[in-house]
């Protein structure tokens, strides 16, 4: 499931971190790469360290754990402190997959990387290219969302980002692991708690919508990997 979570950041978000962004000390992103991705992988993200990567990283967090529809189709159990990326001037990162597991930068914990999600900083008009290219069963399919939009996706896809040809692209991103492992049972518990919420309130859809209620966590108790 692609997802698109519109307005994940706010204007007043968006200037603050593009602020932070532009003084920002940016490094050449191959050195997080894994062996298989470094080769393919052109462009420049903020160290983890960087003052200015941890306090913009807080903020996004922040937004995407208030975020319902965030919640409701992640289901989050852990969110790796997001990173920031630069592409500009031809940079792209060619077909790679994410790895599996992922250590906590600064702890001696890891994280299992079931969802990845990038949020868009820059507005689709100031550069040319930059597109998120996602393979699904359909072949591939191609995102560029406004600034503060976000998209979140399995981590277990091949995916690329083209070469920006105009202007610069900025992003957070992260990676998610789910409190629920499957895709399959994980977008069905999305699609109910949906459907719960459409319910009008009062009356005979009272006795629907806990039934219903029931039936979502009876499946959470059977599915979570808690």
């Amino acid at each position: 499931m692609l997802l698109h979570l519109p307005e994940v950041l706010s204007p007043a978000d968006l200037a603050e971190v593009r602020a932070a962004l532009g003084e920002a000390a940016w490094v050449d992103g191959r050195g997080t790469a894994g062996h298989l991705s470094a080769p393919v992988k052109h462009n420049a993200q903020l160290h983890w360290q960087d003052p200015s990567a941890v306090r913009l990283g807080t903020l996004v967090r922040m937004r995407l754990e208030r975020n319902p529809m965030f919640v409701s189709a992640a289901l989050p159990a852990q969110i790796l402190p997001p990173l920031f990326n630069r592409y500009a001037g031809g940079g792209h990162y060619g077909p790679h997959v994410d790895g599996s597991i992922r250590p906590i930068d600064g702890t001696d914990r890891r994280l299992r990387t079931d969802l990845s999600l990038t949020v868009l900083l820059s507005d689709p008009a100031d550069y040319d290219g930059g597109e998120l290219v996602i393979e699904d069963l359909l072949g591939g399919r191609a995102v560029k969302l406004p600034a503060g939009d976000a998209i979140l996706y399995p981590a277990d896809t091949i995916h690329e980002v083209t070469p920006v040809t105009r202007g610069e692209r900025l992003a957070a991103f992260t990676w998610i692991q789910s409190l629920v492992r499957d895709h399959a049972d994980r977008q069905s518990l999305f699609e109910l708690d949906a459907a719960i919420q459409r319910l009008p309130a009062g009356g005979e859809t009272d006795a629907a919508r806990l039934s219903l209620t029931n039936l979502y966590h009876r499946l959470m108790r059977r599915w979570a990997d808690v």
